[in-house]
């Protein structure tokens, strides 16, 4: 009987540990359930500062870490308040004056409602084509590479994709190079980004909008267009745009971690060596604008600068896309000042403009990125672009690269960053009609 009772004993506790692991890995998967950040209550304001002392406002709730700005210009800003700071910030606002509205009044409703689950009808497209990719939503970057896949297998004389670095999480940073016609004669190349910040889910869908046009499309493309070498990376941060998927829908850097007590990763925009470590980008490695240690110090950026450096004088056009605002923004912005052939610059920006409204009716506002976003010195604090070792700013001043742009892509604070995708294809049209403008322009010099 003891025997029959010590086996009993047994397997009782070899049961009761089961149970106990069983438990802690439920525990475990619905800790990584809970890790995904959510937004419940947060709302998003836009707030009129028209003036030097409402914008010091604004800069002292900014430091106190209760507002996290979204999007400014000369007249306003548009701030994120986390619920539980609502209330106080609010009531600044009002005893400073500022005029404010609530643009969203529940961010992760606004969420929730922007990227349903893939139905069924989706998942058998994947079979049927090869890819799963639509304009209809938001996809995740596996999709989208398997998309980029099958271009390359499907139009080997059209599509050609190259691989010039790795991410931080050793990511593909993948280049898709859209050949121009065998015919071609004196081909000239325009550089086209997407998804440098991991939030900005419309610019990746609106620049993988253009490639299907140049692929799909060819036949119905304008000579000019086919007579230019595009060089496309649809996601520049693959590693933030897969995180802001699954963990922090509104994460902007990469992933990069630089040291055990720094905080996760770098602002790409604020990494170029040109003005590098000026004022308007931080020093500090929480900051969303977080510069990075160094100038090109992100294997992103770095594979970008050896990739455009090997041919630079072949390149007469750079287009980044970004959101939001609806802005067709070129250099300088690191100084309130115009490169010497703005007026040239400012013509075809403003020739952009006038395609889009054709295209869509919307209207973007073209400038100097220095001059149209950021106000001047305020009661001594003086504010100045945020926009300092940019991408464009690389452009035009290292690659010497006559046509660069920033465009900042609907809308204009609606919906910000969230944009529903109901808005994926018409602002995929306004990405097209201004790459189709340029394209045309640069085509037509000499």
């Amino acid at each position: 009987m003891d025997g029959c009772y010590r086996v009993l004993y047994c397997v009782i506790t070899l049961l009761a540990l089961a149970t106990l692991t069983i438990c802690l890995d439920n525990n475990d998967q619905h800790q990584d359930v809970e890790e995904k950040i959510t937004y419940n209550g947060d709302q998003v304001l836009r707030v009129e500062t028209v003036n030097s002392k409402q914008r010091k406002k604004i800069k002292e709730l900014e430091n106190q870490g209760l507002i996290e700005k979204w999007f400014t210009n000369t007249t306003s800003v548009d701030i994120m308040v986390k619920k539980d700071n609502s209330e106080i910030v609010k009531n600044t606002l009002k005893n400073g004056s500022l005029l404010f509205d609530v643009f969203i009044d529940d961010i992760q409703r606004a969420i929730n409602e922007e990227n349903p689950p893939i139905n069924e009808d989706e998942s058998e497209l994947s079979g049927r084509q090869g890819h799963n990719l639509t304009f209809e939503r938001y996809h995740k970057i596996h999709d989208i590479y398997k998309y980029i896949d099958y271009l390359s297998q499907e139009y080997p004389d059209i599509v050609e994709i190259e691989t010039i670095g790795k991410s931080y999480e050793n990511v593909p940073l993948r280049v898709i190079r859209i050949k121009p016609d065998q015919n071609a004669t004196d081909v000239k190349a325009i550089w086209i980004d997407g998804g440098i910040h991991a939030r900005e889910w419309i610019a990746v869908s609106s620049v993988l909008y253009l490639i299907n046009e140049l692929v799909y499309n060819r036949d119905s493309l304008e000579s000019y267009m086919k007579n230019i070498e595009f060089h496309i990376i649809p996601i520049l941060n693959p590693d933030g745009y897969k995180y802001s998927h699954e963990k922090e829908r509104l994460w902007r850097k990469n992933r990069n971690k630089q040291s055990a007590n720094s905080c996760i990763g770098a602002d790409l925009n604020r990494n170029w060596d040109y003005h590098w470590g000026e004022s308007g980008a931080s020093k500090y490695s929480c900051a969303e604008i977080y510069r990075g240690v160094k100038a090109s110090s992100e294997r992103e950026t770095q594979a970008v600068v050896q990739y455009i450096m090997k041919n630079p004088n072949k390149f007469k056009g750079f287009l980044t896309f970004h959101s939001y605002g609806q802005y067709i923004l070129y250099p300088w912005g690191y100084a309130k000042r115009v490169p010497s052939d703005h007026k040239e610059v400012h013509r075809v920006g403003q020739a952009m403009a006038t395609a889009i409204k054709k295209a869509t009716s919307n209207e973007y506002t073209v400038g100097n990125s220095a001059t149209l976003l950021y106000p001047a010195a305020v009661l001594g604090l003086k504010i100045t672009p945020s926009t300092k070792c940019a991408s464009d700013d690389w452009a035009k001043g290292v690659a010497k690269i006559k046509y660069a742009y920033t465009v900042e892509l609907k809308d204009t604070g609606k919906y910000g960053f969230i944009l529903p995708p109901s808005e994926i294809l018409s602002t995929g049209k306004e990405a097209f009609a201004a790459v189709s403008t340029l394209a045309n322009e640069i085509g037509s010099e000499k």
